[in-house]
């Protein structure tokens, strides 16, 4: 865990993302007991509801079902009434050690989950650069050290290979596209530790068949690591299945185009928001993220994979991050640059 510091405290204010929150993280630690929760299979989860004394549970359901009105409709708590706090799970599994609340609407069952955490500084610049450089928006608010984050739907990684990925209806020629696709997003912005468990699959019924979506659902290892491989998500064996699909349906040529055109839309996304991408990275560059020893190996090791020495000047996992940034995307920014002056011609 990394504390939130005033210049990073100061770009979430400045961009919405500091609200002041009813409940906070330490609240949610107040509970009176735990009951394990299992899955329908009667398989351990690795989360836990947690029950709390009445008082302590009044004054959670209300604040909670406040914070969800600020992540859904801006605060606007006249559909409050209809909402209530169906159940609080805790996961003392991994880094954020998250609740999640569960929310359901009163009068036709139907529920939504969103996560409480502690606000930790690597994965706020994650979930930040998450939002600024992949095809998806993201939703979190921190206040002081509490960081709330809205549920990102899809089925998870494992349980897809696990169960769905030999099924007759999965496009496995759209599926192992869009596995490059994501491997060359988590390669480029540094995003480390994708292993299947920490990305969601969604499917999107399409002409004639269905598309998908890889979406990281944890941010904890941004710009961490030391080594360069545990950016790419091909080389971890949880993957596996999925690396194999790639290399059986897709030859060098459509791989290569698959990262192209990655790169070039998160150039687009770079060029867009350039000002608040800057400013970000001027604050994640003067932001001890990671030891020394970690910084000083990646930037040795991205210096040697890319023949290119301006790695080695890097102080910082910000500024590694900057550099990885420019080695990656300069031809694609460059493309995007002539095709906005031809427009304006």
């Amino acid at each position: 865990m990394f504390p939130v510091t005033e210049p990073l405290r100061n770009y979430l204010k400045l961009h919405g993302r500091e609200v002041k929150l009813p409940v906070s993280y330490k609240d949610l630690l107040r509970f009176t007991y735990s009951i394990p929760l299992k899955d329908k299979h009667d398989t351990d989860t690795h989360w836990e509801t947690v029950l709390y004394d009445t008082p302590q549970l009044e004054f959670l359901r209300e604040g909670l079902v406040h914070i969800y009105a600020i992540l859904k409709t801006e605060g606007d708590l006249s559909f409050a009434k209809h909402l209530d706090v169906a159940r609080i799970d805790f996961c003392g599994f991994g880094n954020s050690q998250p609740f999640r609340i569960r929310i359901v609407n009163k009068y036709n069952d139907n529920y939504d989950h969103y996560y409480i955490k502690i606000a930790d500084a690597s994965r706020i610049y994650g979930l930040e650069l998450e939002h600024l450089l992949s095809p998806n928006r993201i939703t979190y608010f921190t206040h002081m050290n509490t960081l709330v984050e809205e549920h990102i739907p899809g089925i998870p990684g494992d349980l897809f290979i696990k169960d769905y990925l030999e099924e007759a209806h999965t496009n496995k020629i759209r599926l192992a596209k869009e596995f490059v696709k994501f491997n060359e997003r988590c390669f480029v912005r540094l995003l480390g530790d994708m292993r299947s468990y920490n990305f969601v699959i969604e499917i999107t019924p399409d002409v004639e068949d269905y598309q998908y979506r890889i979406r990281c659902i944890d941010f904890d290892q941004q710009s961490y690591e030391g080594r360069k491989n545990l950016y790419l998500p091909q080389f971890f064996k949880e993957n596996l299945a999925l690396v194999e699909l790639s290399l059986k349906h897709l030859n060098k040529d459509s791989i290569t185009q698959y990262q192209t055109e990655e790169r070039t839309m998160m150039a687009f996304r770079v060029a867009s928001s350039r000002f608040r991408l800057m400013e970000l990275l001027n604050i994640m560059s003067k932001d001890p993220i990671a030891p020394k020893e970690k910084i000083d190996l990646l930037k040795t090791e991205l210096a040697a994979y890319f023949n290119n020495p301006a790695f080695l000047k890097c102080t910082s996992m910000g500024q590694v991050v900057k550099a990885q940034l420019k080695q990656t995307l300069r031809k694609n920014l460059v493309q995007v640059q002539k095709l906005a002056r031809k427009s304006e011609e």
